[in-house]
């Protein structure tokens, strides 16, 4: 795995792309050189420079930088699958959010997209038991990027999470592959109950701004929750719901909501 993981990045032309625009941004704006390089000419592969962007966002007072890269770092040697969805939720982004027309810009500057790879990284911790440590990074990650994501909830890859702004995600969520979601979104329980009790996502599936899924509840695959719905039922797949309580107000409008990224409700959902 490690072997063929070498000749992947040895032939990248996601990273050398990256490193092309990388090259361009400081051309342009010379003032910015030094950023650039430290996070992206300074390395050698991707993962190398996220894990120097997430070491630098994440360090603090309690843990240093140096610290928090060796444990990125491990995590990624351990689990190349962490870097195979890191690439994956770039793509999805770059496809995506019209705001960003270069693969350089969620890695230096969307918050979103680095607080996914943090969550990944605790995540990881989770799974390998370490608790306290991944409890320690969703802190951090909450406190930086204001996205609370318990290291216990289960992401799949090719997430974009806009503007990221107090987005929640509970302990048992489950989230799909290729699902996008905008800021202020909650994935939440409705009480005190301790077993299962958070939404299960699927593939994807596009969630408005504001929107709330509240429960152990099933989001059907490729279908759209309207901005400020709050949700409190299972959701069959390929439907639109709008509203408080959510109610299914039509078809979802396409075969993939989440990529299209649609939000208005035209005729076939009136």
């Amino acid at each position: 795995m490690a072997q063929a993981h070498t000749k992947i990045a040895a032939i990248d032309p996601v990273w050398d792309k990256i490193t092309d625009e990388a090259r361009q941004a400081v051309h342009d704006e010379p003032l910015i050189g030094g950023f650039v390089h430290a996070c992206i000419l300074h390395h050698k592969s991707i993962e190398k420079a996220l894990s120097y962007r997430i070491a630098a966002k994440l360090a603090s007072n309690e843990m240093s930088m140096v610290v928090v890269r060796e444990i990125v770092e491990e995590a990624y040697a351990e689990a190349p699958e962490l870097v195979t969805a890191a690439r994956a939720d770039l793509v999805a982004i770059y496809e995506r959010d019209p705001a960003c027309h270069r693969l350089l810009q969620p890695i230096l500057y969307f918050k979103g997209y680095q607080a996914m790879q943090a969550y990944r990284v605790g995540h990881f911790l989770w799974t390998r038991g370490q608790y306290d440590l991944a409890y320690f990074v969703q802190m951090r990650v909450s406190e930086i990027f204001g996205v609370d994501i318990h290291p216990a909830a289960r992401i799949g890859k090719g997430i974009m999470i806009d503007h990221a702004h107090s987005v929640v995600i509970g302990e048992t969520a489950v989230i799909g592959d290729n699902v996008s979601m905008l800021h202020s979104v909650t994935l939440g329980g409705t009480g005190k109950e301790e077993e299962d009790r958070h939404p299960k996502i699927g593939d994807g599936v596009l969630i408005g701004a504001g929107a709330k899924v509240l429960g152990n509840i099933t989001v059907g695959k490729c279908s759209r929750i309207a901005a400020g719905s709050v949700v409190l039922e299972d959701v069959p797949p390929c439907k639109t719901v709008a509203g408080i309580p959510a109610r299914i107000v039509g078809e979802a409008g396409c075969e993939q909501p989440s990529i299209m990224m649609d939000h208005m409700l035209g005729p076939q959902n009136r």
